[in-house]
C-alpha cells in the first residue's frame, strides 16, 4: 500500500467510535486549515498544508453532505516531493452515511484515482481502484456495517460522545482503503492540556491508533492524535513515526464552527 506524507493526515485524523453519535458536531460551511510538518531531532520542515470543507450538496436527487479535503506541498517543498490531493466524501445528510467517495492524489511522481460507491440495497461496496503501478480495476465488496472512507471517518469520529471511555479502551475499526476493506482499532488515552507550538492551549482527547505498515510507516501503534474537548471534536495534532523522523499535522485555524470553540484555554 502506498501512503505518502499529506495524504497519510487524512488517514491518521479519522478516530473511530467508542460509542454512538450523540450530536452533529460539523455544519456546511466549516473550514478547517492545518499545517503538515517533517519533525527529526530539532529539524522542523513545514511541508505543506492540508484544509477540509463542509458544503451542502445534492447526491441522486437528494440532499447530502460534501466532506472535501485539498493537501498540498509548499513550493518550496515541491523539488524534493511534491503533493496535489484531492478527497471528496459525500454523506446523507439524515444517516450521516457514506454515499460515494473519491481520491485524486499526485505525491512524488505516484499518482492515484480512485472512487468508492455505497449500495446499500445491494449491501455492496463498488469499488474502482487505479494507481501509477496498476491499471484501474473495478472490485464489488460486501458492504459491512460501519465501513467507512477515511474522509466521511473523520466526520464520523467528531460525533461520538467520548465521555464513558475508560484508559485503554480499544475498538476495531474498518476503513476501505485502495479498493480493500482494513481492520484497525484505536485506543482512548484519557484527557490532556496540549500546548501547540505557536504557544496555544487547547483542552484535549488523546488517542493513539494501529496504522498499516507502507511506504514512509512502520506499522504498528505508531499514531497519537489529540482532539479538541468540547462539542466540535476538531484535531489539533495528529503525530505518526515513520522510518526516520515524525509526521505531525498541526491545527492553524477554524472558520464556520457550528459550537464555539470552548477547548481553547485563553490567557
Amino acid at each position: 500500500m502506498r501512503q505518502a506524507l499529506l495524504i497519510s493526515f487524512l488517514s491518521l485524523l479519522t478516530l473511530g467510535s467508542f460509542g454512538q453519535p450523540s450530536h452533529s458536531s460539523y455544519q456546511a460551511g466549516e473550514h478547517l486549515q492545518y499545517r503538515a510538518v517533517y519533525n527529526w531531532g530539532v529539524l522542523w520542515l513545514n511541508a505543506g498544508t492540508v484544509d477540509f470543507y463542509v458544503r451542502d450538496t445534492v447526491f441522486k436527487g437528494e440532499a447530502a453532505c460534501k466532506l472535501e479535503s485539498i493537501g498540498r506541498s509548499f513550493p518550496t517543498y515541491d523539488w524534493f516531493f511534491k503533493v496535489r490531493d484531492t478527497f471528496v466524501s459525500l454523506i446523507s445528510c439524515t444517516s450521516q452515511k457514506p454515499l460515494y467517495f473519491t481520491r485524486k492524489t499526485y505525491e512524488g511522481g505516484y499518482e492515484v484515482d480512485n472512487w468508492v460507491h455505497y449500495n446499500y440495497s445491494k449491501q455492496q461496496l463498488i469499488a474502482k481502484t487505479e494507481n501509477s503501478e496498476k491499471p484501474p480495476t473495478l472490485d464489488t465488496l460486501p458492504l459491512m456495517e460501519d465501513v467507512y472512507d477515511v474522509i466521511s471517518g473523520v466526520y464520523h469520529a467528531r460525533n461520538i460522545s467520548f465521555e464513558h471511555c475508560r484508559i485503554n479502551d480499544t475498538l476495531p475499526i474498518k476503513l476501505i482503503i485502495d479498493g480493500g476493506v482494513e481492520q484497525l482499532y484505536l485506543r482512548y488515552l484519557g484527557r490532556e492540556i496540549l500546548k501547540t507550538r505557536d504557544n496555544r492551549s487547547f483542552r484535549t482527547i488523546k488517542f493513539s491508533s494501529l496504522l498499516v505498515k507502507g511506504t514512509i510507516f512502520k506499522g504498528g501503534e505508531n499514531l497519537t492524535v489529540w482532539v479538541t474537548d468540547d462539542r466540535n471534536h476538531i484535531p489539533i495534532m495528529v503525530e505518526a513515526s515513520i522510518l526516520v523522523g515524525n509526521v505531525k499535522a498541526l491545527f492553524v485555524d477554524a472558520k464556520g464552527l457550528k459550537y464555539p470553540m470552548e477547548a481553547e484555554i485563553i490567557k
